[in-house]
């Protein structure tokens, strides 16, 4: 199976080669190996080398064309490529995460999405997973963020979405998810001093 390389760098397919280039150059900043303990830097190394290698695919416009036609020759039915395999993907992807095993659960909700990409449930648990690695903040980000795309009035993807967008510094973006989960969700304590803290950062 292809992996998703707009999915790897967090950029639309419709990105430019300049924005692909900077989004690469942000991710390298954020996720370069060096910056990680021990205990996280070997899959730190593992998730750089695979946003090198969309980095690569996607930079090179013949390359990037040629995968483009590959990916759209997929169809629905052929091989594991239905939403009936994305439900096996999450099945799986939540029995692995239910043991603490966060590397294998990415790797099942990512083949989920690839599969449906229309599934918000399997973008946000994508993102949840990648929650548990530091290494992996903006990829958790762009995944959440594509759950409240396609499910705008989800409390609970607005509230994730929220709490990583203010992680990453984004408060004016985490002020939004977080006013809109308590709109869509009504009263959550939770939601509501995640809430407070962002104001609070945002003032000063």
């Amino acid at each position: 199976m292809s992996l998703n390389y707009y999915t790897i760098l967090g950029v639309p397919s419709s990105a430019t080669t300049k924005q692909i280039r900077e989004r690469f150059l942000q991710l390298a900043r954020e996720q370069h190996p060096d910056r990680f303990a021990a205990e996280d830097k070997s899959e730190a190394e593992a998730q750089f080398q695979q946003v090198t290698q969309a980095y690569n695919m996607l930079v090179d416009p013949d390359r990037r064309r040629k995968y483009d036609q590959e990916m759209a020759q997929r169809k629905p039915g052929e091989g594991a490529v239905s939403g009936q395999a994305a439900r096996v993907y999450i099945k799986r992807g939540v029995e692995a995460y239910k043991k603490k095993n966060y590397q294998q659960a990415v790797d099942f909700f990512d083949r989920a999405t690839q599969e449906s990409p229309d599934d918000a449930q399997a973008w946000y648990y994508l993102a949840r997973a990648l929650t548990h690695r530091t290494a992996w903040l903006s990829r958790a980000l762009a995944a959440a963020a594509k759950s409240c795309e396609l499910d705008s009035m989800n409390a609970t993807y607005l509230k994730l979405a929220g709490e990583l967008s203010s992680q990453a510094g984004m408060t004016s973006r985490a002020e939004k998810y977080l006013q809109n989960a308590l709109t869509y969700g009504g009263d959550d304590p939770d939601v509501q001093l995640a809430l407070e803290q962002v104001r609070r950062n945002k003032r000063s």
